[in-house]
């Protein structure tokens, strides 16, 4: 259980630097789980692969809100993900009928504008029903799991390091880091085609040590 629900609530206004350190980190298994078995998944059955992987919390002491947060949790890194597969190939996210289509659908756009109001719920902390801190401190121990789970290093490294790593300099904003993690992590991840596991967690590593030094 999450011991986080007596943490000193904050204010959301600070959202670029949340979604920085906070990096919903079920991105990663999600996509080793939808590009490993190609039928179609449906919600639950992910919170149970997950759950079975050690990568999913309880969230609340309260059953339906647990049910809520996790779903939340879930649909907000589907869409993430979504966004970051186009325009190669296309996550279909429907609650009882989740897939990666290898090629994309003919009404894509069609399908981009039904969905939108329901993306711009999931991807919008504030929908979570909790403060900031609560939401930073969730994902915090999510991550703790999923280096655990992958071989990461918990150690951090020098940033001078981690910024070689993601071929950045001492320049870089927030938003390019976050940038450059994502196109890393997702070129690297061992279940795309040109994958590279030892790549991947060191560039776990690198984010590890850089979204701890963001603001």
């Amino acid at each position: 259980m999450l011991a986080a629900h007596n943490a000193k609530p904050e204010s959301f206004s600070s959202h670029e630097s949340l979604s920085l350190k906070s990096d919903n980190p079920l991105i990663w298994p999600l996509l080793t789980l939808l590009q490993g078995q190609h039928q179609s998944w449906k919600v639950h059955h992910l919170a149970s692969a997950l759950q079975a992987k050690g990568l999913m919390h309880d969230l609340d002491p309260l059953p339906e809100k647990d049910l809520f947060k996790r779903n939340f949790l879930l649909m907000n890194a589907l869409f993430e993900l979504q966004s970051m597969l186009l325009p190669k190939q296309w996550l279909q996210v429907q609650a009882m009928d989740i897939k990666i289509c290898r090629v994309l659908p003919h009404d894509i756009v069609h399908q981009q504008q039904h969905d939108e109001a329901l993306k711009n719920y999931y991807l919008d902390w504030q929908h979570y029903d909790t403060c900031a801190n609560v939401v930073k401190e969730m994902l915090e121990s999510f991550w703790s799991s999923y280096h655990e789970y992958i071989g990461a290093n918990q150690q951090l490294m020098h940033d001078s390091h981690a910024l070689r790593i993601f071929e950045l300099n001492e320049t870089a904003t927030d938003k390019d880091i976050r940038k450059q993690w994502r196109k890393l992590a997702l070129k690297l991840h061992p279940d795309r085609p040109d994958g590279d596991a030892e790549q991947f967690r060191q560039v776990c590593e690198a984010w590890q040590t850089l979204r701890s030094k963001a603001g």
